[in-house]
């Protein structure tokens, strides 16, 4: 029986349990690919380009395709080179013996929890061979030992003869002594000395001369021990003296010794070391022990532990590591000298200086002591190793929110980690399809973070939520993160509703400070001036993204400044087309580099590009909504109502919600007039009054009671029902919107 290299868990005849498969990385050699385990990932070297992807050589005549599509960044900002070793995911194997590869966003042996090598005959770790060479070796081995200690037996013999022949020679000689001393004695006697009196006092008193030998042994024995004391003393002077390093200056220290003190952040066992990833005031280096293959170092280490660590600065692939020499875990005293020292960096480092809005906005700076906690809270997560997921709904105002704390966190990332992929596993940003923070969406957080703490080490994340979580809608999802101590912020430019309040940690929103004016605030808006606060180093990046976040009559003060900025309107208007229609596609994922290259590093082509694609399909959809608009007028109020069921393309761009939005712009002159979207069982509202959907679908429920009428999302004016009473629902909400005028 085998057992998993990881947990222990017997396994039949491999080495690595069905749990952790994708924890381990593999070097394949077999000479065929129906040998590769799709899902399994392997060591690869990269073997060439082409227009749709990368040829990756994983084993001699075994080579798969890394489709383009499978990357997490553009084809050709990739730095790989042919020959260079890489790591794939292996997705299948056709009939036809095509390999299909994955990405792998872990690109290091370290980074994987186990190695093993996969033969035809099985999997064994690297250092094991194969089972015949061991057999051979071990036989090779034991005919060594049986000539060793044939030629030992032989050498005791001869040793034995010669010792016998001394000790006969020996006595001869002392006889033969005896009487050339006589003679010569009688020839030339000496006058005796001194000497002679201690060498005759000894010669006759056989115990005397034995004492006297004890005694000049045990002087010198005591002799060694002084000397070994002095020099432990002076190790042990040497080594407390030993300055320490911080992990900051690791950079300019590779190949020579150095001394850190920290606290672990995180430990992942691979088949070879165990590397602690161990922090500072100052930042953070992996820390690789080893004590045999596969076998964790330091058990009693734990993630939280105050340690030092004496060993060698080395760099890996571009990432500096210390290869442990000794690692100590430290306590009393020495543990809180350590905690107290990254407690009073954290509070110097984390809380900013204070905020200073993009374009002065007023309303901004009314919210600046809740931004000034979401960016300490930030900033702290950061510095704690704490990985940031942050939430925001898939529409061009919430990409640019969660694309602008995106743009302030990840170089204090890279700053405070030696890895070159840190920010891929300190940084998250996942779209949200509604601005809501469910629990489907809480549920798939919770999952995640809980196997990245179980099998990574990993701590729980800060969740930063930005035009989401703030209502009622998303109480659920929130508390579900409560329930295992989570911190939560959310920032919001709409109003809160007060369950929210108790929720989170951290609330950034205006009603709060009861802010006023005529102008709506964006969430792209105020985002944008909490990412400068987070790091007042990219706050030019940054001066262009209120304007995009607006869809029309975005604020002047922020028109002039992206204008200031080198972005004139029909530059914004492309930008804010281009983030919609990438959002709208592979919503789940968040396209960080896409969106990235959008925003801040186009020079004009790209937007252009997509924006015109944009357009073409926003006007298709548009021309056969607006023909098929049904209008009726109630209570004084104009409705266009219509069927985006029939008459929208459910599936394709635009999405049901920007259409109405664009619908009722177009229609909507001033009167009371109300936009009503129905679909098999939900429908949006769109209204030129400030009319609460909440109080619309309580009305709606009233007036039919067996339609089951809720409010799905007061951001996007959604309302869901029982599909079965749809004709009566829309009578309803109709009704119920007209009285709200």
């Amino acid at each position: 029986m085998g057992s998993c290299i990881i947990c222990g868990t017997d396994v039949g005849g491999g080495r690595v349990c069905d749990s952790h498969q994708e924890d381990v990385v593999f070097d394949f050699r077999g000479d065929s690919p129906n040998g590769l385990v799709p899902s399994r990932f392997y060591r690869g070297v990269v073997d060439g380009y082409a227009e749709f992807g990368v040829f990756v050589d994983l084993a001699p005549g075994v080579t798969g395709l890394l489709h383009r599509s499978e990357l997490d960044q553009r084809l050709d900002s990739l730095d790989w080179e042919p020959g260079d070793e890489v790591f794939v995911q292996v997705k299948g194997v056709r009939d036809n013996g095509n390999v299909d590869l994955g990405w792998s966003i872990r690109q290091a042996d370290r980074e994987f929890r186990g190695v093993l090598v996969q033969e035809s005959s099985g999997e064994r770790l690297p250092d094991e061979e194969s089972g015949d060479d061991e057999t051979e070796e071990e036989t090779e081995t034991e005919e060594q030992a049986d000539d060793a200690e044939d030629e030992d037996a032989g050498s005791d013999a001869e040793d034995e003869d010669a010792g016998s022949d001394a000790d006969e020679s020996g006595e001869t000689i002392e006889a033969d002594d005896e009487v050339d001393g006589s003679v010569e004695a009688d020839a030339d006697e000496p006058e005796p000395t001194d000497e002679g009196d201690d060498a005759e006092r000894v010669a006759s008193d056989p115990d005397e001369s034995a004492d006297a030998g004890a005694s000049e042994e045990g002087a010198a024995e005591t002799a060694d021990e002084d000397d070994a004391e002095a020099v432990a003393a002076a190790d042990e002077e040497t080594d407390e003296d030993r300055e320490r390093a911080t992990i900051t200056t690791l950079g300019d220290a590779v190949g020579e010794s150095v001394r850190i003190e920290g606290e672990v952040v995180g430990v992942r066992q691979t088949g070879g070391p165990t590397v602690f990833e161990v922090s500072d005031e100052t930042g953070a280096v992996d820390v690789a022990a080893f004590v045999e293959p596969g076998v964790r170092a330091y058990p009693d280490v734990e993630v939280g532990d105050a340690v030092r660590v004496d060993g060698e600065v080395e760099s890996h692939r571009g990432d500096i590591q210390v290869e442990s020499d000794a690692l100590v875990l430290l306590d009393g005293e020495a543990a809180e000298a350590v905690r107290r020292r990254i407690a009073d960096a954290l509070t110097d480092e984390a809380r900013p200086e204070g905020l200073q809005p993009l374009a002065g906005d007023e309303t901004v700076a009314e919210l600046a002591d809740g931004l000034l906690d979401a960016a300490e809270a930030v900033r702290r997560a950061v510095l704690e190793s704490r990985p940031i997921v942050v939430r925001h709904p898939a529409t061009a105002d919430g990409y640019v929110a969660g694309a602008a704390v995106e743009r302030a966190v990840l170089p204090l990332i890279r700053d405070e980690h030696a890895k070159s992929d840190a920010e891929y596993h300190y940084f998250t940003r996942r779209p949200l399809d509604e601005p809501v923070y469910g629990m489907d969406a809480a549920t798939n957080d919770a999952t995640r973070m809980l196997q990245d703490r179980d099998r990574h080490d990993e701590k729980l994340p800060l969740f930063l939520l930005v035009g989401a979580g703030s209502t009622t809608e998303s109480a659920d999802g929130i508390d579900l993160l409560s329930v295992y101590g989570v911190d939560a912020v959310v920032v919001d430019a709409a109003v809160a509703d007060p369950e929210t309040r108790e929720a989170v940690d951290t609330l950034v929103s205006p009603e709060l400070t009861d802010v006023g004016g005529d102008e709506t605030l964006s969430t792209g808006a105020l985002v944008a001036s909490l990412a400068s606060a987070i790091n007042d180093e990219v706050r030019a990046d940054l001066e262009h993204l209120p304007a995009v976040s607006y869809w029309a009559d975005a604020p002047e003060r922020y028109v002039n400044l992206a204008r200031d900025a080198g972005y004139d309107d029909e530059r914004v208007a492309e930008l804010r087309e281009a983030v919609a229609l990438e959002a709208y596609y592979q919503s789940y994922q968040d396209k960080r580099e896409l969106i990235a290259d959008l925003l801040f590093s186009d020079g004009g082509n790209l937007a252009a590009h997509v924006s015109e694609q944009f357009r073409e399909k926003l006007e298709t959809e548009v021309e056969t909504a607006d023909a098929n608009v049904a209008t009726e007028a109630v209570d004084g109020v104009e409705f266009a109502l219509l069927d985006t069921d029939g008459y929208t393309h459910r599936y394709d761009f635009p999405p049901t919600p920007l259409l109405l939005d664009d619908l009722h712009r177009r229609r909507a002159d001033g009167e009371p007039f109300a936009t009503v979207g129905v679909g098999t069982d939900e429908l949006y509202v769109r209204t030129t009054a400030d009319v609460s959907v909440r109080d619309v679908a309580e009305r709606a429920a009233e007036l039919a009671p067996a339609a089951d009428i809720a409010t799905a999302g007061v951001r996007e004016g959604k309302i869901e029902f029982l599909s079965g009473e749809r004709d009566a629902v829309e009578d309803a909400v109709v009704a119920a919107v007209a009285e709200a005028f």
